[in-house]
């Protein structure tokens, strides 16, 4: 299974809220922007607007229980941060998942199968 790297700086971050594509869903928000370094790059917010530090950790695992299988799925070497809604939280990872899918393959990041 592909992993994927983290993004923990601060700068990382900037960059891609002001020069990242924004694909918006009703449980989350996705920032994304190709890179040169080949691999998946990660980031998550999830604010203190969301509620108490046990509704942030779960939606916290729910995007990246999402963006694992995006990643295992065939997504392009791109910086993607997750921003977490306050839905996110109350919903199943499998929506989240599928709404992740939606947005990833209308901005055309989501790399298209082979058929065998």
């Amino acid at each position: 299974m592909e992993k994927y790297q983290r993004i923990k700086q601060n700068s990382q971050f900037k960059r891609l809220y002001q020069k990242g594509v924004a694909l918006v869903s009703p449980c989350l928000v996705c920032y994304i922007r190709n890179n040169k370094v080949g691999a998946v790059r990660l980031g998550l917010t999830v604010s203190k607007k969301i509620g108490s530090a046990v509704l942030r950790n779960r939606a916290k695992r729910v995007l990246r229980v999402a963006a694992r299988a995006a990643v295992k799925e065939g997504l392009r070497s791109a910086d993607i941060l997750l921003v977490a809604r306050g839905k996110t939280p109350f919903v199943k990872s499998t929506r989240v998942e599928s709404e992740l899918f939606e947005l990833l393959k209308k901005g055309g990041y989501l790399a298209e199968k082979e058929e065998k």
